[in-house]
């Protein structure tokens, strides 16, 4: 089992809730986590690289989410970031 800073009780609280929630509902809020992490990752990139230029910051978020090799052979003009 993983380590979780969640009561075993909240836990399982907290399953009956999603189990009680659409798929469609489901996947929306794991769309919306998603698009949150990569918020937060390309601010921590941001805000440790302020040197990077907004491109290199955008490289540097596909490398660390694909790997650099696929990073590099993207086009970042087709590519949609987090505001």
């Amino acid at each position: 089992m993983a380590h979780t800073d969640t009561d075993a009780r909240a836990r399982e609280v907290q399953l009956q809730v999603y189990r009680s929630m659409s798929p469609d509902r489901r996947f929306a809020i794991a769309v919306d986590m998603s698009q949150e992490v990569r918020r937060i990752a390309y601010e921590q990139i941001r805000l440790r690289h302020p040197e990077y230029s907004e491109l290199e910051a955008r490289r540097a978020l596909l490398g660390l989410l694909y790997g650099d090799e696929l990073a590099s052979r993207v086009p970042l003009e087709h590519a949609k970031f987090p505001q």
